[in-house]
């Protein structure tokens, strides 16, 4: 894993009904981003925030909430993204809504294109984020980005990306689902994206569903594109969203899913989505999120496996 990090903050939460998403970015700061991944023996690099228009709080028109400003975001994300990993970075966007990902699979799907490489996402998150404007029932783009990455979606939104589809949907992983639009459902069935809900988690454990997505994404070579919705975890471990749904990931959990992805040596880039200050408590969402990402980059209780082995 590369040890170069570039933070991209995107102050945004034009893709969401709820304001706030637009406080995430220094939440994590505050919360002490830049430090916790200096401790794990990472180069950090705060390169600032991506800049949008305002969010203008107009109703859809034709299914799309502030389509002509979420593309003007996913545009600009996209260039700040795709230039940090031309240079040998690894990009870390601090969301801002998860409708910003666009941008970001934009650019880690270009840049691997340009490479030769195939690139995997794995979605953690409550929701598939697989709606249209026509399935949509609010319009809010912050529940679409999947469809684009995967060519279901407005010709301008599918323009932010390099090709159509700018990701091939078998190689898209979703695990903590657990709440799915109705027509919405119906999309994501017939995508071929692979979902692992919380009913196939509780049946089978976290352990399990790593261990199967990461294997898959190992024997495609593939660059592993990390976008961790905070919504994805238990609500009263992670109040600070504006989607709570219960039922999600437990804290040790979420913390295994992390530390598994960090020894698979497959994570390329990475997403931080939908930490709402303002209907959290004493920062501690974004605390959640910062050491759980001390996770993915190498933070353990003790080297892997080495009380088992003796060592």
């Amino acid at each position: 894993m590369n040890n170069r990090i570039s933070l991209i903050g995107v102050p945004s939460d034009i893709g969401a009904s709820d304001r706030g998403a637009s406080m995430g970015p220094e939440a994590l700061r505050v919360a002490g981003i830049v430090e916790t991944l200096k401790k794990q023996g990472m180069e950090v690099t705060d390169t600032g925030n991506v800049t949008g228009p305002p969010n203008p709080e107009l109703p859809p028109v034709n299914g799309y909430r502030h389509l002509e400003e979420n593309t003007i975001w996913a545009n600009n994300i996209q260039e700040a993204i795709y230039r940090e990993l031309n240079a040998g970075n690894f990009p870390i966007m601090m969301g801002g809504d998860h409708a910003m990902s666009i941008g970001s699979i934009a650019a880690v799907a270009r840049y691997c294109a340009e490479n030769d490489r195939p690139i995997c996402m794995l979605w953690i998150d409550a929701h598939a984020d697989y709606n249209t404007n026509e399935t949509s029932p609010s319009g809010n783009i912050h529940g679409m980005p999947v469809a684009v990455a995967t060519g279901n979606g407005h010709p301008d939104l599918l323009a932010v990306g390099h090709a159509i589809p700018m990701i091939a949907p078998e190689n898209v992983y979703q695990i903590a689902i657990r709440s799915v639009d109705k027509n919405e459902k119906k999309l994501v069935i017939k995508s071929g994206i692979i979902v692992y809900d919380m009913r196939r988690i509780d049946e089978i454990g976290i352990r399990q569903t790593m261990q199967e997505i990461l294997h898959d994404v190992a024997e495609k070579g593939a660059h592993l594109h990390v976008s961790f919705d905070v919504d994805s975890l238990d609500p009263p471990i992670a109040p600070g969203v504006a989607t709570t749904i219960p039922g999600g990931l437990t804290y040790r959990e979420a913390q295994l899913c992390m530390e598994m992805i960090h020894d698979s040596g497959l994570m390329g880039s990475m997403d931080i989505a939908e930490i709402n200050p303002a209907l959290d408590t004493k920062n501690g969402t974004a605390k959640i999120a910062v050491d759980l990402t001390a996770s993915l980059f190498g933070r353990q209780i003790f080297p892997t496996h080495s009380l088992y082995q003796g060592e």
